[in-house]
């Protein structure tokens, strides 16, 4: 149950982010797009007496078309703001106007998302592109954690967001060695490394406060500190009086890691694991590992590419589906519009671009035109495939490095088998 939850999620998001995608291609001759966000406790009457009344004030607008465009605009969006009573649970978000389609054509398009946090503020807005930064914003990952990996000679700090880690700043150490130069008594001289030392774990805390604590809505986001480095360092470091307060007492753990550069971060992360399990990125990284593993195999149960994915998907061979959250593509069932030839491909979907407006060619039995019968996006296809053999199914991020790999070497679709078929 926790898994198909997940899942729903994993899929939300995905359409989320492509129905931003596709509104932010969007574009107006002029002034003529409208946004509006309404907040869950935003008045639906309040909302359609200012658009009753901008209508009225189209009247000034001196551009004949611009000002027909705007005011249908408006009544359409008036004509769905009638079956609300009150605003959805988290408020709404509507975004209307004539789009451009190139030429001189334009199609009156009108969306209405139930966004998946709240709607803070009401807004309206007439612009040539959508106003979308309150919904994108709604993207950025809640959960947020600070690393931190040190040893004498160097550090450096990134977070942890969701899938992602960012890389933020490094500190290089002014720690002698351990070989003192002569003249010095090795009393005088442990003595100002002593003091180096604690010199440099300050700094590597102040930058820690510095870049942390600003981060936006701290005390609600920032769920953590992992530190990693060599023995006995991180423990110095941890256990010394270095690192503010609020941030001490969010410290998940120490773990052992090699090295102490950018890299570092992405080692840290993989040594928390068993802290970070409840984490996506974690989540992610385990499945791909499990996928990379099969597939170095000589008798490995591992698949990927649209195809032999496909196959082994209607045999009922998949345990686990990979689709990357950068597919954007879509399956397509053509028929002539003559005889009964009719053929499926996939293609890719370009900013912009309406599947209706490709040409997709002759029959080969009777030369007639082939039209486009149905479009299906390729990830709700595959998944549908997968429902039916209780396959389970998982949208890689590419923010980490495994899922990059998915994505960009793998064509962002793969499998883990439940046994080989030769596919």
């Amino acid at each position: 149950m926790a898994e198909e939850v997940e899942m729903d999620s994993a899929r939300k998001r995905y359409e989320f982010k492509k129905t931003l995608e596709k509104l932010g291609e969007k574009e107006g001759s002029g002034t003529e797009l409208i946004s509006i966000y309404i907040p869950p406790d935003k008045q639906i009457y309040d909302v359609t007496a200012q658009l009753r009344d901008e209508f009225g004030q189209c009247a000034n607008i001196k551009s004949k078309q611009t000002r027909t465009n705007v005011q249908s605009a408006i009544s359409s969006i008036l004509s769905r703001l009638k079956y609300y009573n009150r605003p959805p649970e988290r408020g709404m978000a509507i975004f209307c106007g004539n789009i451009k389609l190139g030429g001189d054509k334009t199609d009156l398009d009108c969306t209405i998302i139930e966004p998946p946090d709240v709607v803070p503020l009401y807004i309206y807005r007439c612009s040539s592109k959508f106003e979308l930064e309150p919904l994108q914003q709604m993207l950025v990952e809640k959960e947020v954690y600070g690393l931190i990996v040190i040893d004498r000679r160097e550090s450096y700090l990134g977070f942890l967001r969701g899938n992602r880690i960012e890389p933020m700043s490094g500190v290089t150490s002014t720690v002698p060695g351990k070989q003192r130069k002569g003249g010095q008594s090795a009393m005088r001289f442990q003595r100002l490394r002593l003091i180096a030392i604690n010199e440099y774990y300050k700094k590597v805390g102040d930058r820690a406060t510095d870049i942390f604590l600003a981060e936006p809505d701290f005390f609600e986001r920032f769920k953590g500190v992992l530190i990693g480095g060599p023995t006995p360092t991180k423990e110095e470091f941890y256990e010394g009086d270095f690192l503010h307060h609020e941030l001490k007492k969010r410290v998940i753990g120490l773990f052992d890691v090699a090295y102490t550069n950018e890299s570092g971060l992405t080692e840290l992360v993989d040594n928390a694991s068993d802290a970070l399990r409840g984490v996506e990125v974690m989540k992610e990284k385990i499945i791909m590992d499990r996928f990379f593993k099969e597939l170095v195999k000589d008798d490995g149960l591992s698949s990927y590419g649209e195809e032999s994915v496909r196959k082994n998907l209607e045999i009922g061979a998949v345990d686990t589906l990979l689709l990357s959250g950068n597919l954007r593509k879509s399956r397509l069932r053509l028929r002539c519009q003559s005889c009964d030839y009719q053929r499926e491909e996939t293609v890719l979907v370009k900013p912009g671009k309406r599947m209706s407006d490709l040409d997709f060619g002759i029959c080969p039995k009777c030369s007639a035109p082939v039209y486009m019968e149905e479009e299906i996006d390729i990830v709700d296809e595959l998944t549908e495939l997968a429902d039916s053999s209780s396959t389970n199914v998982m949208i890689i991020s590419d923010d980490f490095e495994e899922g990059a790999m998915l994505f960009n070497a793998f064509g962002g679709i793969a499998a883990i088998l439940r046994y080989r078929t030769g596919y």
